[in-house]
């Protein structure tokens, strides 16, 4: 792979981690677009190493969150710390579960059904936009509003459905603080990720080419500065009621695809 397609790949993969437009919905409008043949078929390895830099980015971004959790969970007290990454393996339950159980039907999704990615991307902008319009709270995040919004991440899994708009518009539609939804949302995902990682680092079928070396560093570099970059641009965003902008782009995406689609 050339160093410049790891480099947008993994721009590519930082920012769509984060902003609400679906990563893989617009790769299946790419395929569908330029063909399947356009988009390198990327190794198991490369996949690992981008996800591996998202989550490294959020770790960063939510350093001091992620160490005051660790503290408090090691008090072994039932505090505000511990009953947060209760909360956050809670809302991974749904995820874990349906994508274990149905992994092969998901993936059948992800085969150039445009028809399909229009309209989630046009339930991703109803999302974002009815979000956007929600009045503002301080409430915290309950157990229930937990699990809810673990079943919001479920429904993330298919195609055209933005995983941090669908479970920050589900918290905002709970009536829970905006900057909270934004940091639960980040916060849930990084073992879900961690996990994926493991997962197919034991499975065996990962294989290491030392001469993609400096392919798999620049899409790690490129992969991890745009997450930074999204992660703190999108809290910033859904605090100030900024989504809309995103929920036009997925309406025009997601009309555009519908259109493509009927011809």
């Amino acid at each position: 792979m050339e160093i410049i397609d790891s480099i947008i790949l993994g721009i590519i993969q930082g920012l769509t981690e984060f902003l609400p437009v679906s990563s893989s919905g617009h790769l299946e409008l790419g395929k569908a677009i330029l063909g399947d043949d356009s988009i390198p078929k990327e190794s198991l390895m490369f996949t690992v190493v981008l996800h591996f830099a998202t989550a490294l980015s959020t770790i960063v971004v939510f350093r001091k969150d992620i160490w005051d959790i660790v503290k408090g969970i090691l008090k072994f007290e039932w505090n505000e710390d511990l009953q947060f990454a209760s909360k956050i393996a809670l809302s991974m339950l749904p995820a874990a579960v349906i994508g274990f159980t149905y992994e092969h039907e998901l993936a059948e999704l992800f085969g150039g059904n445009i028809k399909l990615v229009g309209f989630m991307l046009i339930l991703t902008a109803l999302l974002l936009y009815l979000a956007d319009k929600a009045k503002d709270t301080s409430k915290k995040i309950s157990f229930k509003n937990a699990l809810v919004i673990g079943f919001a991440q479920t429904i993330a899994m298919l195609p055209g459905i933005s995983r941090s708009g669908a479970t920050i518009s589900t918290s905002v539609l709970l009536g829970n603080d905006k900057t909270k939804a934004a940091r639960f949302s980040f916060l849930m995902v990084v073992p879900l990720i961690l996990g994926k990682i493991s997962k197919d680092i034991f499975s065996g079928d990962l294989t290491y080419d030392s001469a993609n070396f400096t392919s798999l560093s620049a899409g790690f570099v490129a992969a991890f500065i745009a997450g930074l970059f999204a992660c703190t641009w999108m809290i910033s965003l859904v605090k100030k009621s900024k989504l809309s902008y995103f929920s036009i782009y997925c309406l025009i995406v997601g009309l555009i695809a519908i259109a493509i689609a009927s011809k």
